[in-house]
């Protein structure tokens, strides 16, 4: 079975194509020990086919990725909310508007994946990281939370989130004056993180806090 799971989105607002996908898939095809599972950016079947991905491959780590237009860097994510503010509809049509992803439950999550370690080596790798500690109010956000509430009842697995830029394909594309990183290099950046979480449980004591 694998020892990593790595998903996916679908492409969404319009794009053909969607780098956290096209990157995970990339991962999957150099290594037998990571599964990739596609999922929908739908806020009704998204975690339905993370829950079955979970069950299905009985992974030691799980690690969502989504896309983050307009960052410059892979941020691997810190903090999960306890909302879902949609500023576009999913590929569904369903635009919920505050509104909790679980009802009741806690306000938010921490990642158990050393986010600081990570971003050490996802530099080291060559890509430019950072520790992001918002993952949005969008369906990203809402799978980061669902996994990090979920996660207990696979006892031993850890988990998190880690957005992406644009491929230089979207911007290409689209015209969009915004900053790119390769297929190729964000999939780099996820095995380093992969590798990395894998190894380590227990985080570096640095800085990674934010002025705003």
């Amino acid at each position: 079975m694998a020892r990593v799971l790595m998903t996916g989105f679908a492409p969404f607002g319009g794009e053909s194509v969607n780098p956290s996908w096209q990157a995970v898939s990339r991962v999957a095809a150099r290594r037998a020990d990571v599964a990739a599972v596609e999922l929908p950016c739908e806020f009704s079947t998204s975690l339905p086919a993370l829950r079955a991905a979970i069950e299905e491959h009985r992974p030691s780590l799980v690690v969502c990725v989504g896309q983050a237009g307009g960052r410059a860097e892979v941020t691997p994510e810190r903090v999960a909310v306890n909302l879902i503010d949609a500023r576009i509809p999913d590929n569904a049509g369903e635009q919920p508007v505050d509104v909790p992803v679980v009802p009741g439950g806690p306000a938010a999550y921490f990642t158990t994946l050393p986010v600081k370690a990570c971003v050490a080596a996802i530099r080291e790798a060559g890509v430019p990281a950072s520790v992001s500690h918002t993952a949005g109010t969008y369906v990203c956000n809402q799978v980061f939370y669902g996994l990090m509430h979920l996660l207990p009842e696979f006892p031993g697995v850890r988990g998190g989130f880690v957005h992406v830029p644009f491929s230089p394909e979207q911007v290409a594309a689209s015209g969009k004056a915004a900053p790119s990183l390769s297929v190729d290099r964000i999939a780099d950046a996820l095995e380093a993180l992969a590798d990395t979480a894998v190894k380590t449980t227990e985080d570096l004591v640095v800085s990674a806090g934010a002025e705003h």
